[in-house]
């Protein structure tokens, strides 16, 4: 249920303007997705929306530049992860890394400088010790969620 009212969260702020979490509600009720604010509150900090003006400068939730990934490889292969100053290690199911990898890989983010995947574990070379920390509490909230 959760997996499919996020999806349609996201299709609904790609296809309408909505600036706020009542209209949010309101078109996810619409979707037959009775939710509370709390639950709207909870769907948009875990998928990383933010409000941004548009083209008009109406303010609406959008996904960030640096969205992550969003798949079942992804959040169903990592096991945990953890950082040391710039770098960040994902741990895997044994024979998942590579794919994993390649999940990373196709999200440009400018934080990250490179990847390396072996045959269990990903080492993801962040920018700064600050943008490593944010990006490994990213992957643990997702693989938390899951």
């Amino acid at each position: 249920m959760k997996n499919a009212r996020q999806m349609e969260i996201l299709e609904i702020i790609r296809t309408n303007i909505v600036g706020s979490q009542d209209v949010l509600q309101e078109l996810l009720r619409q979707k037959g997705f009775p939710v509370t604010q709390a639950t709207i509150s909870r769907d948009i900090r875990e998928l990383n929306l933010i409000k941004k003006a548009d083209s008009q400068g109406v303010y609406r939730y959008v996904l960030p530049d640096t969205p992550m990934p969003h798949t079942d490889l992804f959040s169903g292969n990592v096991l945990s992860v953890d950082y040391a100053g710039n770098t960040v290690v994902l741990k895997c199911r044994s024979g998942t890394a590579q794919a994993v990898c390649t999940v990373l890989d196709d999200v440009p983010r400018p934080d990250v400088v490179g990847t390396l995947a072996g045959d269990d574990t990903i080492f993801v070379l962040i920018r700064t010790t600050e943008q490593a920390k944010r990006f490994a509490a990213e992957i643990h909230q997702k693989i938390q969620d899951r």
